[in-house]
């Protein structure tokens, strides 16, 4: 179980709070949806949740104890943006490798083509580097997976393609998802109903 427990957040000491006494969990395998507006915390509570910044207040735990600090960490965020979830000076089939080496029909049910493997995130478009960014944390490593946004630039043949496969995934490994955003449309279809608002 992914816990995050009391958890407020803010930039600055005399900033505004941007996460407010947050708790939720999120179970394995088990599909939540987190909704609101631009601006509302959605992104600073998905970093809080996969360790990427500390709370001010309150604790995050997975089973019972602290995030790793080093090493692959088994709570990953796919952001909107892909650039911000890979280095930019690894090649494509390094970024693929850091976690776990990717199964081959996961890389082709993305659309991910062996040719991009020499390249430089850069040289990718952004729909091709998001392919990427979802793929290198679909292994076993991977127990929770937190999706801010992660298919909003994508059009939506993509965006069903992508979701289907990582739902796949989440099933087949009994995978937690969270999946961030403000469409109510999509957050039904993917999480049952367990949305929460921000």
């Amino acid at each position: 179980m992914l816990n995050g427990e009391g958890l407020w957040f803010r930039y600055g000491a005399k900033l505004p709070w941007v996460v407010r006494d947050r708790t939720l969990s999120i179970a394995p395998g088990e599909v939540i949806g987190l909704m609101a507006p631009s601006g509302h915390g959605k992104t600073t509570l998905g970093k809080l949740l996969a360790g990427y910044l500390t709370p001010t207040q309150g604790q995050i735990t997975l089973d019972d104890q602290l995030l790793p600090s080093q090493g692959y960490c088994p709570v990953q965020l796919v952001f909107q943006n892909p650039e911000l979830s890979v280095n930019p000076r690894w090649r494509i089939d390094q970024i693929l490798r850091e976690g776990y080496v990717p199964r081959p029909h996961y890389l082709k049910a993305l659309g991910i083509h062996p040719g991009w493997m020499t390249r430089y995130p850069h040289e990718l478009s952004g729909g091709e580097l998001q392919r990427v960014a979802i793929a290198r944390i679909l292994n076993p490593n991977t127990r929770y997976l937190i999706a801010d946004e992660m298919t909003a630039m994508l059009d939506a043949n993509t965006q069903a393609l992508i979701w289907q496969v990582v739902l796949d995934f989440a099933r087949d490994h009994n995978m937690g998802l969270m999946v961030i955003s403000h469409d109510k449309s999509l957050l039904g279809q993917l999480c049952q109903g367990q949305v929460i608002p921000c």
